[in-house]
């Protein structure tokens, strides 16, 4: 038998949503626990978090990372990692006057910024995106989606970038046509098998409330479950799609995220030169703690 300190935390939560659950498991180091005992939690918490993170400090501002969904190891998990920052800035005494800590993930290391006393949010810097050529067609998607056509907004390309996870990235009509979207898991897993894709987020311009800047949704059936109500990775693929695109028209791009049309989670991108000069996408939000106790396995 094995204890664990655990948290389980709704990352981009608002006083009006529920956001998106994630566990995470506090590490004295990542070596404590073996990649299979990390599957097998990812897997008796399946139906409750969508991932779990592990995390362990290893200097005084710097930390590694690794994250599980109930099916595999995943590169990146954005609201997973919104939700530990954001608790571990909140609740470490030794760190929650740091302004800037550093996070080491299979996609890099990452800045984040504690910005908790005036915005009561953290911002990560996203991986730098990847952009991929080959785009699956409209008939074929629209079938996968379970929408028509016309619902699909051609005016926009259709795009796949990674930024931490392969994103299909759709352009949709309007917010009607968002909100009927209801694929079906197993057809839309085999489908973003074929094309090499992790996630598919579709977009639109219509908002629920006029200060907001787009409504997404992201669909995340390789991981086990079809939607992922708030996300990090996805949202910051999608900042990079309207930089390419000269749609980015605003300092802070606010996102209404989920498929309900009031009750929607709140997650937003802004843009930051790094220490190479290189134009990064940067995700914020805030988190709600749920659960706080010890998680046992059994070997």
């Amino acid at each position: 038998m094995k204890e664990y300190q655990f948290k389980k935390i709704d990352a981009f939560a608002t006083e009006k949503s529920a956001g998106n659950p994630a566990g995470y498991i506090r590490l004295n180091n990542l070596k404590d626990i073996s990649e299979r005992e990390m599957l097998q939690i990812a897997k008796e918490l399946k139906g409750f978090v969508n991932e779990v993170g592990y995390v362990a400090q290893i200097n005084n501002n710097e930390f590694d990372l690794k994250y599980f969904s109930s099916e595999k190891e995943v590169d990146f998990c954005g609201h997973a990692t919104i939700a530990i920052m954001y608790d571990i800035i909140k609740t470490d005494n030794n760190i929650n006057n740091i302004p800037t800590l550093i996070i080491n993930t299979n996609k890099g290391k990452l800045k984040v910024e504690n910005r908790i006393i005036s915005e009561n949010s953290v911002f990560i810097m996203s991986p730098g995106p990847t952009f991929k050529d080959s785009i699956p067609d409209i008939e074929e998607l629209s079938q996968k989606l379970k929408i028509d056509k016309s619902d699909i907004n051609t005016n926009y390309p259709i795009s796949i970038i990674n930024a931490g996870l392969t994103t299909l990235i759709v352009p949709i009509t309007n917010l009607n046509s968002i909100l009927s979207i209801k694929p079906e898991l197993d057809e839309l897993k085999k489908f973003c098998f074929n094309y090499g894709i992790d996630i598919i987020e579709v977009f639109t311009h219509d908002v629920s409330e006029k200060q907001n800047n787009f409504r997404t949704r992201v669909f995340a059936p390789t991981f086990g479950y079809i939607e992922d109500p708030a996300t990090g990775s996805g949202n910051s693929a999608f900042g990079y799609y309207l930089i390419n695109n000269n749609m980015w028209k605003c300092e802070t791009i606010i996102i209404e995220q989920n498929g309900l049309r009031n009750n929607y989670n709140i997650v937003k991108l802004q843009k930051q030169i790094d220490d190479n000069n290189v134009l990064r996408v940067c995700f914020g939000g805030g988190a709600i703690t749920r659960i706080n106790g010890k998680y046992i396995i059994y070997n």
